[in-house]
């Protein structure tokens, strides 16, 4: 019976951990990382505040944790639905297509936790950076492998260089959010997003016939 009680206890207090982070990244992707106060966030996430200290002690922690479940959120989002793609040029296209997916279903308020997190944190040493910058370099290193792979199938040239690449993908995926959220228009950023890309590997790919041509 102890044992039951103490294993309820623990699902609760995962639950109740998991909603507190799901909110924190939320709230974060419009306001910052710094922008997590405790009587917004245990308001939000509908615990208590004593609840919530029960899990953190300190805001860097909450941080570190929010950027962990936000990573987590990416892999299950984009990172797997992608890489159903089979292996080559097709698999470099789907996950640029499933991280504007990601954007255009608004999944996150603010768009994208990542793209506010690089820029709070961007020249603010310290632990927030590093995992900031982490996850980052993760995703680059991805789509690069990603890019090597198609390199290795013959579907890409095997003298480009791989992380340019990738460079040239984050960067049009990453330039949708502000072009989306403060230009408007959101459809067509989103189209001109993903034509970008589309028409860069059909010019670099010896089998167009593997991409569809619009």
């Amino acid at each position: 019976m102890t044992d039951t009680r103490e294993d309820g206890r623990r699902e609760r207090g995962r639950r109740s951990r998991e909603a507190i982070l799901a909110q924190a990244v939320s709230l974060a992707s419009v306001d910052g990382l710094d922008g997590l106060t405790l009587g917004r966030l245990a308001t939000a996430a509908g615990v208590s505040k004593s609840g919530f200290f029960a899990h953190w002690r300190d805001k860097e922690q909450l941080q570190l944790d929010a950027i962990e479940w936000a990573s987590g959120q990416w892999v299950d989002e984009i990172v797997r639905p992608a890489l159903r793609t089979p292996p080559g040029v097709r698999r470099v296209l789907a996950l640029h297509e499933a991280r504007l997916r990601f954007y255009e279903a608004k999944v996150l308020p603010g768009g994208c936790f990542f793209f506010v997190a690089q820029v709070e944190f961007d020249d603010r040493p310290g632990a927030v950076r590093e995992r900031v910058a982490k996850a980052m370099t993760d995703w680059l290193g991805l789509v690069e492998r990603a890019v090597r792979e198609a390199m290795d199938l013959g579907e890409l040239p095997g003298d480009i260089d791989a992380a340019q690449l990738a460079y040239e993908v984050d960067a049009l995926g990453e330039a949708t959010i502000t072009h989306a959220r403060l230009l408007g228009g959101d459809t067509i950023v989103y189209d001109r997003a993903r034509r970008a890309v589309l028409e860069r590997l059909r010019a670099l790919t010896p089998d167009p016939a593997l991409l569809p041509e619009d």
